[in-house]
């Protein structure tokens, strides 16, 4: 009930204190004045506190819209400050790729892992020959089953380098040239070698191979 609903009740009430008084007016006196006094009273209480209802219910209304609009204010703070740390990230990435470029990973690696190899390379070509074997006159066969045994024993007993004579085969009937071929194939598919080359001029040059056994 609002504050109108309880003033047209009043004018109602009003309305028939009027008519009663006239009616009742010369018998009882004192009656209606009293009667009169506690109902403006009553409409005076009653409005009080529709008023005060009232009051109560537009700053509930006015915090809950305050709080909708400070929300709404954060929300939209934090997007702006979102915005502006990614665009302070895209632009340092931008100087920074400006700067050096961009890195091809898979370059690095390969660098990194030539320059290993190169590494490993030069030391083991260092390293004093401590076994070896002359191929000269076998067949492809003969030469195959001979390293096989040569390489498992130079492993058992911890040499770490061997040299594998097979000719250069420049003036042969390319049995020589076929015995090289044997040995670089043999080299690559056995697990117990790893690094090789071709020897000095002053040691065979191209008709010995050096290789490292795996420890």
């Amino acid at each position: 009930m609002d504050f109108g609903d309880i003033l047209n009740q009043w004018e109602t009430s009003q309305k028939k204190n009027s008519s009663s008084v006239k009616k009742t007016q010369n018998s009882k006196p004192q009656t209606q004045n009293v009667s009169k006094k506690k109902a403006n009273a009553d409409f005076i209480e009653r409005a009080f506190s529709a008023k005060e209802e009232l009051s109560n219910k537009k700053n509930s209304s006015n915090q809950n819209q305050n709080s909708q609009i400070q929300n709404k204010q954060k929300i939209q703070t934090s997007v702006q400050q979102k915005k502006q740390s990614d665009d302070v990230a895209k632009k340092s990435m931008e100087v920074w790729l400006s700067k050096y470029g961009v890195i091809d990973k898979d370059s690095v690696a390969q660098k990194f892992h030539e320059q290993k190899e190169l590494k490993t390379f030069t030391s083991a070509k260092q390293l004093p020959i401590d076994a070896r074997i002359d191929l000269h006159g076998l067949t492809q066969d003969e030469a195959w089953h001979r390293l096989e045994f040569f390489v498992k024993d130079c492993a058992r007993r911890g040499l770490k380098k061997i040299l594998i004579i097979h000719g250069k085969g420049n003036h042969s009937n390319d049995s020589e040239s076929v015995l090289k071929n044997i040995v670089r194939i043999f080299i690559e598919k056995n697990p117990l070698l790893g690094a090789s080359g071709f020897c000095s001029s002053n040691q065979g040059g191209t008709g010995a191979t050096w290789v490292v056994i795996k420890r």
